[in-house]
């Protein structure tokens, strides 16, 4: 990856690696790693190891402090579902890291890009570089911009089906179902699009590379359209 592109992401971030050698590390899949006959420590996984504690660390006294009156189990789960693998591939995807991410020609083909499970290690990798190049500090500033910003907001798009599950049963509207009406694209690459109903009125509409993350997207619609009704 041209160094151009290090710059762009890192304007992105608002942060400028002292060791730029972190943040290729940071993007570096195995797959890469293994094609480009890198060193074993050459991909992000051991920073990716180091990112998780730090997120859940910062994540913590965050919420600690902010939820003064909440109970240990429910301040857990909250932790939980705001680290989780969508969670952190949405806050990736806000600055379009999946588009940085180095990977091997194999992974690449299978739609590796686009997959919630190496874009949020990704994103847990880049916060143990920037943890390395600049301290507790500046790693902490990184995951309160991108990921405990505007929280309020995507925990209602994070537990989308599970609160319109919940609303839905409460009243007598009719069963919430989800129904894939297209698909495009290759299959390493497909886009599913999908259509969330309560008995036979649709609520909700939503797109994404996984029927999942389209349906998640639909339940979202359709929380926002109830909020505005």
């Amino acid at each position: 990856m041209a160094k151009e592109a290090f710059a762009i992401l890192e304007e992105k971030i608002a942060y400028q690696f002292e060791d730029d050698r972190l943040l290729r590390q940071a993007l570096t899949h195995s797959s890469y790693a293994n094609e480009m006959k890198i060193n074993k420590y050459g991909d992000y996984e051991r920073l990716e190891f180091l990112g998780d504690a730090v997120l859940e660390f910062v994540s913590s006294d965050f919420l600690f402090r902010q939820r003064g009156e909440t109970a240990e189990g429910d301040l857990t789960k909250l932790r939980a579902s705001m680290v989780c693998e969508p969670a952190l591939a949405y806050c990736a995807r806000e600055f379009a890291l999946e588009q940085y991410i180095l990977l091997g020609k194999g992974e690449e083909a299978t739609g590796g890009r686009n997959r919630d499970s190496i874009v949020s290690d990704v994103m847990e990798a880049l916060i143990g570089a920037i943890y390395l190049d600049g301290g507790i500090e500046r790693a902490s500033e990184f995951i309160h911009r991108f990921i405990l910003s505007d929280l309020e907001h995507k925990q209602l798009f994070y537990d989308a089906k599970t609160i319109l599950q919940e609303l839905v049963q409460q009243g007598e509207e009719g069963l919430l179902r989800y129904e894939t009406v297209r698909e495009e694209g290759p299959a390493h690459d497909k886009i599913f699009e999908v259509e969330a109903f309560v008995g036979e009125k649709k609520v909700g509409q939503g797109s994404g590379h996984s029927k999942k993350a389209a349906q998640q997207q639909a339940a979202y619609q359709a929380l926002l359209a109830r909020r505005e009704g």
